[in-house]
């Protein structure tokens, strides 16, 4: 399974983002590669992945995919990056 976390630009913020998503993934025993993108490279960064995770500004420029796009409200909330994880790939 590919996960792709994503920010607007750079990777600063979807480094974060893909940190605390392997520490999601870790809590529900599943394992995945996770990377990281921004806005301008997710076509060929998610061409391949089943779950896209973004904040929901970004939703609007991902552009079309066969990826799951899960919307993250908070890039530090382990929690809730734990249980939208889980529904999409549990």
């Amino acid at each position: 399974m590919k996960i792709v976390a994503l920010c607007g630009a750079g990777i600063g913020t979807s480094e974060i983002l893909r940190v605390n998503a392997v520490r999601a993934l870790e809590r529900l025993d599943i394992e995945a590669e996770v990377s990281a993108s921004d806005v301008a490279g997710v076509g060929v960064a998610a061409a391949d992945a089943q779950v896209i995770l973004t904040s929901p500004e970004l939703v609007s420029a991902i552009g079309r995919t066969n990826a799951d796009v899960v919307v993250i409200e908070n890039y530090f909330d382990l929690d809730e990056i734990t249980a939208k994880l889980e529904v999409a790939v549990g």
